[in-house]
């Protein structure tokens, strides 16, 4: 018997290691395959550091294998592919070195599928991966390199990889895209360094340009508008005489990054955070159809927040007015007025005008001066000469032909000055002199008028005003400019730099807060449009001097918003604090709240909001909310997020404000509780309202709820589906759960066409409002999954409220006081948790 059990358990063990071990696969513990040695799938070599494996991987939705490097953190993480045109059918291939020093991929049919075909005669040869993710063939004599995959790059470019472009034989390192995440075949798109006049880098699409980076200043590449905030030094561009090598300068070991190419034609520029496990982007482009090659054709400019989008520049016209009118860009525009330079006298009658924060035209020509004016003169000495530019780093940029792929950006560029004729300067300068000489007139009258107004203003000095209030103002408790007081002296708040604005001032600015000046009603007062002096608009925020509350909500907002400057969110301009007035002052947002433009059927501003423009304004405030948790100082959660908190400035940005409720997480705190909940019933999280937990999880809630609002066009506090009985959220989950989320979509933006991007939306705001924090993804991962960074999402599980709104929803007025809550739009205060 125990012989027969010995027996037995031999059996099992052979069974085990010599037929299911090979299929689970090893890691080989080497970084090289040598001369005698080879890999066989599923095995792997890792390189040295742990960093990159070269193996066998299957992408989503296929049944393929393929040879390729992937990350030892991130093995869904492809950087190169072997043998991405010929995939193999089974896992039955080996990777070994041929007779002849090749390294070989072979099929289960003895037959060759790739090779590194570097060699014609037999040598003795080794393969190593290196921690910078290069797989090198060398000769195991002298040492000598003879192959190297960052030469034949796939879809990625890595740290310390050489992309050349030899300008005497025409050779270009180019990586292209995958055909789609199921086939890394070549696809549509290459990406690679254009070394002619000034580098830049280029996507072609089918071999015409697509999308370029603009000239390299030495620091940036000036035609990447996210690039100026996000550089970092990652790259230099060397000239080595033989061409352009385009290299980056930080060490792979030291600092995890890649850039990418998908199968859309975005180049993604990404980081990886080994807290998250996922990859940030930094930038990435193209972003917007403004960022597409040539889209306003020749001498036209694109300002993707322009409707229509394309403009023709100073003193040009469109080429075919019929086809400029119905969307069709191509043709460009053309001159109204015909350049007087000519040989005998090219100085006369022509000169420049400005355009400010561009991105310059293609095919530029350099000159060395470091003196803008130098620029001007020569531009304008030479007939050909169109167009100019400076950069300190760059120098003189001239154009002559046509002017292609010019932008505006929001921000930042450079100023591109345009060639153009004497009539049209003179046009110019006639325009500004009847808008000149009018504002003389009227700056006179008015100094005359305020002369007198203050002479009779000294006469009646000491008499009682007529404006009680204006005369109260006046009362200023303290000339400390450095410091807020609010009811008494010992209740300050400190700031640095924040200018304080009177209240007399403010109430000239809005007419004494007249109700024609109403711009909405907040959690604690009311917000007025203003008009200062200067004619500069501004937002005017009054507390209620009647309620008793919102004390401290104000100094919240005033020690955390004074401190936060990003593009995604609202700026603070100054504060007023007299007697029981309190009142912050924002940026003027003349396209008012995303709640007014998205849920009033009446408002003009609606039929402007179609996908795109949604899709943006959500992908900004995700990266405000960024900002906020990850990027500022110190870890910020709003706890109040919701469509009237988001601004619209006149490029339809969005900019998160209101953040009276914000709490300032510091050091690791990642979550706190609070007996004071705060916030807007159906935006807050479920910990949050119920226990008074919250965390950067809750705004990710109050974002998944705010995305499915934009989506739908619906406000989730007033909606409810009678067929099913569901909230918005509810709604959502129940089509997006049948494949039918085109049906959930606003009916005034529906498009086959974006079905795709819309289902993902839905899904990803389903993923943040999530019933448990810990399900939820964070916000770098919810941009990432929106931006498809991130391919594979998880199946979200049913929201908390999907049903229960129909128990509140249904209830008395009575039952829902009782549960202390309110279904309006107003800020609550005051929640008692548990």
């Amino acid at each position: 018997m125990m012989n027969a059990k010995i027996i037995q358990l031999f059996i099992l063990q052979f069974i085990f290691f010599v037929i299911v071990s090979p299929l689970l696969g090893s890691c080989l513990q080497t970084d090289m395959i040598l001369s005698n040695s080879f890999i066989k799938d599923p095995d792997t070599i890792v390189s040295r550091g742990n960093v990159f494996k070269l193996g066998f991987f299957t992408p989503e939705n296929t049944t393929n294998r393929y040879l390729g490097i992937f990350y030892t953190f991130s093995e869904k993480t492809v950087v190169w592919v072997a043998n991405r045109d010929t995939p193999l059918k089974d896992s039955s291939s080996t990777v070994t070195i041929s007779k002849d020093g090749n390294l070989v991929l072979i099929n289960d049919k003895n037959q060759t599928v790739w090779s590194t075909n570097a060699t014609i005669s037999p040598m003795n040869t080794i393969v190593q991966l290196q921690d910078s993710g290069n797989l090198v063939l060398r000769d195991n004599a002298t040492g000598a390199m003879i192959w190297e995959s960052f030469s034949y790059p796939t879809d990625v470019f890595l740290p310390n990889m050489k992309v050349f472009h030899n300008i005497t034989t025409g050779r270009k390192t180019l990586c292209s895209s995958w055909k789609n995440v199921s086939d890394p075949a070549a696809g549509s798109f290459t990406m690679g360094i254009e070394a002619f006049n000034i580098p830049q880098v280029f996507i072609w699409k089918n071999h015409r340009p697509y999308w370029r980076s603009g000239p390299w200043n030495e620091r940036i590449f000036i035609g990447i508008q996210d690039m100026y905030d996000a550089y970092l030094q990652l790259m230099t561009v060397v000239n080595n005489h033989a061409g352009v090598i385009y290299v980056t300068s930080i060490d792979q070991a030291m600092f995890m990054m890649k850039i990418s190419l998908n199968s859309s034609g975005s180049m993604i520029h990404t980081i990886w955070n080994n807290q998250t496990k996922n990859w940030n982007i930094v930038w990435l482009a193209p972003e917007t159809r403004c960022d597409a090659y040539g889209t306003c054709g020749p001498f036209g400019s694109c300002n993707a927040q322009d409707l229509p989008i394309c403009s023709c520049l100073r003193g040009f016209e469109p080429v075919n007015k019929e086809e400029w009118e119905s969307g069709n860009w191509t043709s460009g525009c053309q001159r109204r007025t015909q350049l007087q330079c000519d040989q005998s006298n090219n100085t006369d009658g022509d000169g420049f005008v400005r355009l400010p924060f561009m991105k310059v035209p293609d095919f530029a020509e350099q000159f060395l001066s470091r003196q803008e004016d130098k620029c001007r003169n020569r531009c304008l000495r030479n007939c050909s000469c169109i167009a100019y530019a400076y950069d300190s780093n760059i120098s003189c940029m001239f154009w002559s032909g046509s002017l292609i792929d010019i932008q505006r950006f929001d921000d930042v560029g450079y100023d591109l000055y345009i060639r153009v004729s004497a009539s049209e300067l003179d046009s110019h300068k006639n325009k500004k002199l009847f808008i000149i000489i009018p504002v003389v007139v009227a700056f006179c009258c008015m100094s005359i008028f305020t002369f007198i107004a203050w002479c009779w203003i000294a006469k009646q000095k000491g008499e009682k005003t007529k404006d009680k209030r204006t005369f109260e103002a006046r009362q200023i408790f303290s000339l400390d400019s450095t410091a807020i007081v609010l009811k008494n002296e010992s209740q300050k708040v400190h700031i640095d730099e924040l200018p304080l604005f009177t209240f007399e001032t403010l109430a000239n600015a809005t007419n004494k807060f007249h109700d024609n000046n109403l711009l909405g009603k907040g959690g604690f007062g009311y917000v007025f449009m203003g008009k200062l002096d200067n004619g500069k608009k501004i937002a005017v925020k009054r507390l209620s001097a009647i309620s008793g509350q919102g004390i401290e909500e104000f100094m919240n907002e005033v020690v955390v918003i004074s401190k936060l400057q990003h593009r995604n969110l609202v700026r603070l301009v100054g504060c007023c604090v007299e007697k029981e007035e309190k009142i912050l002052i924002y940026e003027y947002m003349p396209n008012k709240s995303l709640d007014v433009c998205l849920f009033d059927p009446t408002h003009p501003s609606r039929n402007i909001l179609d996908w795109t423009r949604r899709f943006s304004i959500i992908k900004g405030i995700g990266r405000g909310l960024l900002y906020l948790h990850k990027d500022s100082r110190l870890k910020i959660i709003h706890r109040d997020l919701k469509p009237s908190n988001v601004l619209l400035d006149e490029k339809w940005n969005p900019r998160i404000s209101d953040f009276g409720m914000a709490r300032v997480f510091g050091g690791n705190q990642d979550h706190a509780n609070t007996a004071r909940v705060v916030g807007t019933y159906g935006y807050m999280a479920p910990e949050y309202a119920m226990e008074g937990r919250f965390s950067e999880k809750s705004d990710v809630y109050s974002f998944g709820v705010l995305m499915l609002e934009i989506v739908k066009g619906k406000r989730n506090t007033h909606y409810y589906n009678q067929e099913w009985s569901l909230s918005l959220l509810g709604y959502a989950w129940k089509l997006w759960s049948e494949g039918n989320g085109l049906a959930f979509t606003d009916e005034t933006i529906v498009d086959s066409n974006i079905e795709e991007e819309i289902m993902r939306c839905i899904h990803v705001a389903l993923l943040c409002v999530q019933e448990f924090p810990k399900d939820r993804p964070t916000i770098q991962s919810v941009l990432l999954m929106l931006n498809r960074e991130i391919v594979d999402l998880p199946e979200p599980k049913q929201p908390i409220f999907a049903e229960k709104w129909n128990n509140l929803h249904g209830g008395s007025a009575q039952s829902i006081r009782q549960v202390g809550l309110s279904i309006n739009e107003v800020t609550l205060t005051v929640l008692d948790g548990r």
